[in-house]
């Protein structure tokens, strides 16, 4: 087992998963091991993967568990999710991850994020944020002055490094 895992760790050797991304695939994993026997198998990892927001095909979840040397053949442990988990994140395009939040706020395809958008995303998450300070976070990053943020600005500001 050890050497397919080295082997899939040379092919996306500079990519590691930070604390938070561990994390949440730990808790994820747990969610889907509903019988805590340490152990969750093609079904769930497909399950598992899509709730993560990876696309998980029938073939690309074979291919997963085939390039993975389980140490069960029809399941995955904590560890070798954890790999498996670790090169699918390897493998995304930030740039289209980007793409794909804009659009998750631009639900009516204006190419923009308006007011309107904001306050249904809000509300969607349970955040009860006044319209003024939505507004103002709008005025913050709208460059182009229209009262919307644009793709472009909405690349601004997920980019721009975060104080904290």
């Amino acid at each position: 087992m050890q050497r397919r895992l080295n082997r899939l760790g040379r092919s996306k050797s500079r990519f590691e998963l930070s604390e938070e991304q561990r994390a949440e695939l730990i808790d994820a994993f747990k969610l889907f091991d509903t019988e805590g026997s340490g152990c969750i198998g093609y079904y769930e990892l497909k399950t598992c993967a899509r709730a993560l927001g990876f696309e998980a095909k029938k073939s690309d979840v074979r291919r997963w568990m085939a390039d993975t040397d389980l140490k069960d053949a029809e399941k995955v442990d904590l560890e070798e999710f954890l790999e498996i988990m670790r090169v699918r994140y390897s493998e995304r395009d930030p740039d289209e991850e980007l793409e794909k939040a804009f659009e998750l706020f631009d639900e009516d395809n204006s190419g923009k994020i308006s007011l309107k958008n904001l306050r249904k995303i809000c509300k969607s998450l349970g955040e009860k944020i006044p319209d003024d300070e939505m507004a103002a976070m709008i005025d913050e990053f709208d460059r182009d002055n229209d009262g919307e943020i644009n793709k472009e600005e909405f690349f601004n500001i997920v980019k721009a490094p975060q104080d904290l």
